[in-house]
């Protein structure tokens, strides 16, 4: 999906324009995938542009950055003013925001100590990530011939850049293979998550997700529907699910921030429900998107206003001073 471009990117303490956010070809993340980054949105409300979640959002991008030994140079408040000002000096409303931290270019080799951590948060406006149509018709899906990575190789739990080289290979996969998603497998058999979002079921009229050692991130829209189904009375639950029980299902639906909440028309070739969007997804849909827009008054929390705000231009982001910033980490 074609990134549409904005004025800004924030890099290491500074705004600079979209196509000088350069990094050198010999950081080290782009030869050991060492970076671990979130996906958000923001969508517009008659109140103004809003950031979803964005403080768990944060919360689990220091959590990945912990895993993998990054001591980032910058607090989640900071970041998390950077993301606002960041709608805010490129005039957005529905968009996507993308925080990455990464080793930068200092030394070669395994061994990743010695590289600078370097932050950067980019936002630009993003449509629907599996077409125009996916969030009415549905989407065909495949099992994948790959599956997830074993527990104790790479932290499923961690966002990391190196995690989606496997959601790469499935989706590639599926690409070709006339399919729009995949789906992957546990070491076990067992169903984990698609290329980068997670999976529900409805069976027997009970909304069911693999539990996270399942080798699955623990989505944050996952989080939002869990919540929203208890409070629609679906009766939920967590369970470990052997791959036919796909082909049971009533109804199936991809969760993320990048799918939104998606259903699944076929599996395998195997029409799900009435081959579309079903009456559960279709609630949860509603529900999610009266959540994200403002209009349920219960979960305003889970919404961080972007308020109007002077273009910073090249100035220090909100609560970062420049001259607190290294020299090698200036943009």
């Amino acid at each position: 999906m074609a990134i549409a471009k904005t004025e800004t990117i924030w890099m290491n303490g500074r705004m600079v324009a979209w196509d000088d956010a350069r990094v050198h070809i010999m950081t080290h993340a782009m030869h050991y995938a060492s970076a671990v980054f979130e996906g958000i949105r923001a969508y517009d409300s008659e109140a103004g542009p809003a950031v979803f979640r964005l403080d768990e959002h944060l919360e689990r991008l220091m959590f990945s950055a912990r895993v993998y030994r990054m001591e980032v140079p910058f607090t989640p408040k900071q970041l998390h003013d950077v993301c606002v000002e960041l709608v805010n000096v490129n005039r957005l409303g529905d968009c996507y925001v993308r925080p990455l931290i990464y080793r930068g270019y200092e030394n070669i080799g395994v061994n990743p100590f010695g590289n600078p951590i370097e932050v950067a948060i980019a936002a630009y406006p993003w449509g629907q990530y599996l077409g125009p149509d996916a969030l009415s018709k549905g989407v065909a899906v495949k099992i994948s011939s790959w599956q997830r990575m074993a527990p104790n190789t790479l932290p499923a739990m961690a966002k990391s850049s190196a995690n989606y080289m496997n959601s790469q290979l499935s989706k590639m996969e599926a690409i070709v293979d006339g399919y729009a998603e995949a789906i992957s497998l546990d070491t076990s058999g067992y169903v984990s998550e698609g290329s980068g979002q997670n999976v529900f079921a409805v069976i027997k009229g009970e909304v069911l997700t693999p539990p996270v050692h399942n080798s699955l991130l623990a989505g944050i829209t996952r989080s939002t529907i869990l919540t929203l189904a208890r409070e629609l009375g679906y009766p939920v639950r967590e369970a470990t699910l052997p791959r036919e029980m796909l082909y049971a299902a009533e109804e199936l639906f991809f969760t993320g921030t990048a799918v939104e909440v998606s259903p699944i028309g076929s599996i395998d070739r195997i029409t799900v429900g009435n081959g579309g969007r079903g009456p559960v997804t279709k609630a949860l849909q509603d529900a999610f998107f009266a959540a994200v827009r403002g209009q349920n008054p219960k979960h305003r929390d889970w919404l961080t206003p972007c308020r109007a705000a002077a273009p910073a231009g090249n100035a220090a982001a909100p609560g970062v001073s420049a001259a607190a910033v290294p020299a090698a980490r200036r943009a």
